[in-house]
C-alpha cells in the first residue's frame, strides 16, 4: 500500500490545527506507525511543537525550489515520527510570480516516489488559502479539518469548503474529507449547537473522539513535547490517543 498523504488544513487561525498535527502524528507513531509531518507553515509553529526551536534548518522550501533533496533535510524528532521543517525560505514561495500553474506543484513533485517507506505523511498548512495552500491541494489526496466548535470557526469552514470543491473540479478527482472537533467545551451551550450542525452538513465524515479545550495543550509547545509526553495521564492526552484509533479504523459520529 502506498504511503497516504494527509492535509491538515483550515484557513481560520486560532482552530487547534498544529495542536492537532503534532499530537495525533505522535500517537500514531506511539502505536507503531511510520509518519512525516511536514511543517508546511512559514511561522514553524509544528517544529517548535516538537521540540526543534531553531528556524535555521533547511527544510520543505529548499526542496521546492530544487536546492535540496527530501532525504537531506528529514530531521528524526521521535521514535517512528520525522520531522520536514518549513525553512526560512517558505513563505518567499507565496510570493512567487514565474511559472504559471507549475507553481502550485512544487509540493506534489517534491514529495513524488519518495517517503515510501512511511505509513503516513501528514502536511501542517498554513492558514491562508494562497500558493502555499493549492500546492498542498495539488499533493494530496485526503484532508483533515480541525474544527474549533465556535460560530466564526464554522463561518470559515464554509469558505475553506468552496476552496475544496473549485480545485476538485479543475483536478478531477474527490478528495477524502474527514473533520475533527478540537477546543470542545462540554459546558457551553454554542459548543453542542455547532457540532449538531457540522454532523448534519457532514454525515459521516467527522471523527468519534473530540478534543476538549484544556490549558495543557497550550503550555507543551513552549516545552517542545506532545501532550502525551507532557501530561500522559491527562484527559487531553488519552483525547489525541483515541483520536488516532480513530483515525485508524475510521470511526466517526
Amino acid at each position: 500500500m502506498s504511503v497516504r498523504i494527509i492535509a491538515i488544513i483550515n484557513q481560520k487561525g486560532g482552530v487547534g490545527k498544529t495542536t492537532t498535527t503534532a499530537n495525533l502524528t505522535y500517537a500514531l507513531a506511539k502505536v507503531g506507525k511510520k509518519v512525516t509531518v511536514i511543517d508546511f507553515d512559514p511561522q514553524g509553529h509544528l517544529a517548535i511543537s516538537l521540540g526543534l526551536f531553531s528556524k535555521q534548518h533547511v527544510g520543505i522550501d529548499a526542496v521546492m525550489l530544487g536546492e535540496a533533496s527530501l532525504e537531506e533535510v528529514i530531521i528524526p524528532v521521535r521514535e517512528n515520527l520525522q520531522l520536514v521543517p518549513a525553512g526560512t525560505k517558505l513563505q518567499d514561495i507565496e510570493l512567487l510570480n514565474d511559472g504559471g500553474v507549475q507553481r502550485g506543484d512544487l509540493l506534489r513533485k517534491a514529495l513524488s516516489n519518495s517517503l515510501q517507506d512511511q505509513d503516513f505523511v501528514f502536511i501542517d498548512c498554513p492558514p491562508s488559502s494562497g500558493l502555499l495552500v493549492a500546492n498542498v491541494l495539488f499533493a494530496t489526496e485526503e484532508i483533515l479539518i480541525p474544527m474549533a466548535s465556535d460560530f466564526m470557526a464554522l463561518q470559515g469552514l464554509s469558505h475553506l469548503m468552496e476552496t475544496i470543491r473549485k480545485f476538485e473540479k479543475v483536478l478531477k478527482k474527490t478528495y477524502k474529507t474527514q473533520l475533527v472537533i478540537s477546543r470542545y467545551t462540554a459546558s457551553r451551550r454554542l459548543s453542542k449547537e455547532v457540532v449538531a450542525k457540522l454532523q448534519h452538513y457532514f454525515p459521516k465524515q467527522i471523527l468519534a473522539t473530540v478534543i476538549r479545550e484544556t490549558a495543557l495543550l497550550a503550555e507543551c509547545p513552549s516545552f517542545g513535547k506532545t501532550i502525551l509526553e507532557y501530561r500522559p495521564s491527562s484527559p487531553s492526552a488519552r483525547d489525541f490517543h483515541d483520536l488516532a484509533s480513530d483515525f485508524l479504523i475510521g470511526k466517526v459520529m
